[in-house]
């Protein structure tokens, strides 16, 4: 795989995003990396120097046109383009629908689903130019059903999804593949947030890292995992008809977040006002 040495990982700030960052760094590879925090983005550059990879420190947010536009012109005036692009930024809200507020799906979307976009229409025209390239999104096993007060990630990873799933169609011939990865449960500061009994076969962050970058290099469709997890989420309960699924999920309701992010509880405080 020598072929591929230009890396951008979005959401790189920590969890799964840093760790697949400085995996990478470890083959000595060009990492150029993104995320709103300044200080902790700094931290994932440091250590990707220290595994032995180069890194591009690009502080912004995916839901900024411009900023994205602007990352990759300075990703193409250092290194000429990107081989992989691994749109890992992403949130995740409980919202329920009894306090439902479209300020929080818009906000979702923009960041799971638009986010990818912005980064999809950057970096493909050089990965067509040069025929060849990886866009890898990280979706979930949450695309799979709308789970209990999840609507808006649920809704969002579905999305993504979907449209990772025809971009690969179109794509097909070009020398430009598309991997849909969807993970289950990893450690990360995301799922800090989460009631622990909510995570069944939670992953440590190396092991989903290592997971996804083997996905890639394998060139699959759809990369999934933990087995257990993934397995039971296609086959039994996305199976599952819709009213022994209903019963199912409200049962398990009760598992909410612990606390919200601070974004989300401005958009459930004001609407988004």
């Amino acid at each position: 795989m020598s072929g591929y040495k230009r890396v951008v990982v979005t959401g790189a700030t920590s969890g799964l995003g840093r760790e697949i960052a400085v995996q990478l760094a470890r083959r000595g590879w060009k990492i150029a990396v993104t995320g709103r925090r300044v200080e902790e983005l700094e931290k994932t550059a440091r250590l990707i120097a220290e595994a032995g990879g180069e890194a591009l420190v690009l502080p912004g947010s995916v839901v900024d046109d411009g900023e994205v536009r602007a990352h990759y012109a300075r990703i193409k005036a250092a290194w000429g383009g990107v081989d992989w692009a691994i749109l890992n930024a992403g949130v995740s809200e409980y919202m329920n629908a009894k306090e439902f507020k479209a300020e929080l799906v818009r906000w979702t979307f923009d960041v799971n689903v638009l986010g990818a976009c912005r980064w999809i229409e950057a970096v493909l025209p050089g990965m067509l130019e040069q025929g060849s390239g990886v866009v890898a999104g990280i979706s979930s096993l949450a695309a799979f059903r709308g789970l209990p007060s999840s609507g808006p990630y649920s809704a969002s990873k579905a999305a993504l999804s979907a449209l990772l799933e025809s971009t690969r169609v179109d794509l097909r011939g070009t020398g430009v593949d598309v991997v849909t990865v969807c993970p289950g449960f990893v450690k990360s500061e995301m799922t800090r947030r989460n009631d622990p009994r909510s995570m069944p076969f939670l992953m440590e962050t190396p092991a989903g890292a290592a997971a996804v970058v083997a996905g890639i290099e394998a060139r699959r469709r759809v990369v999934h995992f933990p087995w257990q997890l993934s397995y039971a989420m296609k086959y039994a309960v996305g199976s599952m008809p819709d009213f022994a699924y209903d019963w199912l999920a409200q049962k398990l309701s009760y598992l909410r977040r612990k606390e919200p992010s601070a974004e989300a509880a401005r958009i459930m405080r004001v609407g988004g006002a």
